[in-house]
């Protein structure tokens, strides 16, 4: 019998993922929960389930090897190439119901399965799929459940209930797309979708997308020469991105645009009907200094500006915004006075020493929000803002990651570092989680370190006490990420380097998010010194309190983390003494323009802070053992930013390694490639650091 060990736990359980409740509905009467969830945490395929809050009664609605009857729900053969695109933006490993939408009352839902369409009664309980022309991408029920849109290939389409079903938009050119997000929205921009039903449910405004001025990048697979490579259409920093319109189409004939001044604004951030007759629409500058919430006339295609927000380095897209109260005040949420704050119709309502992060809800009077102390990003509360009154809706729960879900925030879920993965519940009615229990138990100290107050989470082997310890850093490290925060479950990979012998150091420095305007804005034009500053500044304090041997420390991290590394040891050899790269980013120039522009500006503008920001100058500097990783089917971070850095290392005579993942992208949902990654770096570091045998913990 093979003995289970942490490795292979954390790679067959995607990271204990599996099992637990996710992509939560609330029906608007409160009465029902609709959620995707599998049925173990090894199971890799997700069943849609229905919890009845009156009885807290849970039941399979849709299980997807029942009704493909298939055997393996998680075969992607047949999967249309925008599904697979989706689920790389989401970085969703997951198979069977990995996304669903609902009517406006919660009582139909539609998914998808292989590309197939399939319809649910959520009063009834039961699925079946819906024959029709395919295949089928994003399905959504209109309002009044009376039909259904989805998008098969570049066209919008509408489905009716006998299966009959007919193109509302498309056309002949292959760069342009109907309905679908382009590669920047989903990617950056948190938009994965693009078209929205009207609430009366007969237009739907859609997105047209044309890729033809965005330069196409070829990924091949080398372990198979005869297949010829994928074409990608990729807007790399300072190149053309998508032509992205708004058009709100009639379900019996005519389309209208909605006009604005793209070449002032050309992002499509988000679309939503305020109501029947009225859509807002909020676009973004190039530059994204600017942003700007229209009120759009479906009728007419004219707008009117709402809300217009301007920053000297960028503007921040806050999820859940905009939304309108029910007596039409608009809502928002930008940087004002250091701290991004909940706006009334422009007018700040949350304190200076909180920095909101999200928007769940906006309700008749109320809005729920996500948010958390300036000065601590390693928690987060929901909060709750009624007509004037503020009130923290998780805070007697004690430290913690904290979300919501529904009107009001009828579910709520916590993650903390007392108890594995998170509980979620509604009422009095917990949703159960099935996910396995991990092999590793998190023992870490957080603390707030230098005049700065760097989030350190330090992580010592269960029992350790006298020598230091040889070191390894594990950050994440740049913006939209946290790594040191109050959940069990976000330490245990770095636990288990912990339980090998090693002290375990995880730093969240300037750049990450929740910590304050100021606090963001400090990589503007430089993504390179100061996080790297912060990781020197807080590994040296963290060894005042803590048996770190700074004579032996290591780095690794993945994607920006694996810039972070790579930088480390190029940047800073006297601090660091080995590094594991994976998947970095090493020429910014390589990366896309939403994301890229907003911290270095455009290339062809500003290429100083490119050069600046850039691994590729600082080759000829290596002088410590580098383990280079790239996934050769990464369509995000492509492998070109590895395989340019080797050549540039090789020109300048350094030895490193590189190790190549063969169909491997941005993720690593594989089993055996997850488990055995984990191996490999440990077995690098160890020997780059010259640990010798009795040094040695375990390798569970």
């Amino acid at each position: 019998m093979t003995t289970d060990t942490f490795p292979r736990q954390y790679a067959r359980t995607q990271r204990f993922t599996l099992g637990e409740p996710r992509t939560i509905t609330v029906s608007p009467d409160g009465q029902r929960v609709v959620f995707a969830r599998s049925r173990a945490g090894d199971d890799p395929t997700n069943c849609l389930w229905l919890l009845d809050v009156a009885t807290g009664e849970e039941r399979i609605v849709a299980d997807p090897i029942q009704l493909t009857a298939l055997g393996d729900a998680g075969d992607t053969d047949n999967l249309p190439a925008e599904e697979l695109a989706r689920r790389e933006r989401l970085r969703e490993g997951a198979a069977g119901v990995t996304a669903y939408a609902t009517n406006a009352a919660v009582t139909v839902a539609a998914f998808t399965l292989n590309g197939e369409l399939y319809v649910a009664g959520l009063i009834s309980g039961q699925a079946r799929p819906l024959h029709v022309d395919g295949p089928v991408f994003d399905p959504r029920p209109a309002p009044d459940a009376s039909r259904l849109a989805y998008v098969s290939g570049r066209s919008l389409r509408i489905a009716e209930l006998d299966g009959t079903s007919w193109e509302l938009a498309g056309e002949a050119a292959e760069t342009v797309t109907w309905g679908s997000a382009e590669f920047i929205a989903a990617e950056e921009m948190g938009r994965y979708r693009g078209y929205w039903w009207s609430p009366d449910s007969t237009h739907i405004a859609a997105c047209r997308v044309d890729t033809a001025k965005v330069v196409t990048w070829y990924i091949a697979n080398p372990a198979e020469p005869d297949q010829q490579p994928t074409a990608h259409r990729y807007p790399a920093a300072g190149t053309a991105n998508a032509t992205v319109s708004v058009h709100v189409l009639a379900l019996d004939g005519g389309s209208v645009e909605i006009l604005w001044d793209a070449e002032r604004y050309p992002y499509v951030a988000d679309v939503n009907w305020s109501r029947h007759d009225r859509l807002l629409i909020t676009v973004q500058s190039r530059d994204q200094r600017e942003l700007a919430v229209l009120e759009a006339n479906p009728v007419t295609g004219d707008t009117a500006e709402l809300f217009n927000d301007q920053d000297d380095a960028w503007v921040e897209l806050v999820p859940g915004t905009p939304a309108l109260l029910g007596d039409g005040r608009l809502v928002t949420a930008a940087d004002r006075q250091g701290a991004r704050r909940l706006l009334i119709d422009g007018t700040a309502v949350t304190p200076v020493d909180t920095q909101v992060r999200a928007v769940v809800d906006a309700d008749g009077q109320r809005v729920v929000f996500i948010a958390n102390p300036i000065d601590d990003a390693t928690v987060a509360h929901v909060w709750q803002w009624d007509d004037g009154e503020l009130t923290s809706l998780t805070g007697n729960l004690g430290p913690g990651i904290h979300s919501a879900f529904g009107s009001s925030a009828a579910v709520l879920r916590r993650a903390a570092l007392d108890q594995p993965g998170a509980q979620t519940w509604i009422g009095a009615t917990t949703i159960a989680s099935h996910a396995e229990t991990p092999l590793v138990t998190p023992n870490v100290t957080i603390r707030h370190l230098t005049d700065r107050r760097l989030a350190t989470a330090v992580l010592l082997p269960h029992g350790h006490a006298g020598s230091p310890l040889p070191v390894l850093l594990d950050p994440y490290g740049g913006p939209h990420a946290l790594r040191a925060v109050s959940s069990y479950n976000a330490h245990l990979s770095s636990q288990w380097f912990a339980d090998q012998g090693f002290a375990v150091v995880v730093i969240d420095g300037r750049g990450t998010p929740g910590r304050g305007s100021r606090w963001e804005r400090d990589l503007h034009l430089d993504l390179a010194s100061k996080v790297l500053d912060d990781q020197v500044d807080a590994l040296h304090a963290a060894a005042q309190d803590f048996p770190l041997d700074l004579d032996r420390v290591a780095i690794r991290g993945w994607s920006f983390g694996g810039y972070l590394a790579a930088l480390a040891v190029l940047g800073r050899p006297d601090v660091f003494h080995a590094a594991v790269a994976g998947a970095p980013v090493t020429e910014w120039r390589l990366y896309d323009t939403h994301y890229t522009e907003r911290y270095l500006g455009n290339p062809t503008q500003h290429a100083e802070p490119y050069a600046a920001s850039s691994l590729l100058p600082l080759a000829d500097k290596l002088t410590r053992p580098l383990l280079l990783i790239h996934g050769l089917a990464d369509d995000n971070v492509v492998a070109a930013h590895t395989l340019q850095l080797s050549q540039a290392l090789l020109a300048a005579g350094k030895p490193h390694e590189v190790l190549p993942l063969v169909g491997v992208t941005h993720m690593t949902p594989q089993e055996i490639v997850a488990e055995h990654l984990l191996l490999h770096q440990l077995h690098f570091i160890r020997r780059s650091l010259g640990l010798t045998d009795d040094e040695l913990g375990s390798t569970p």
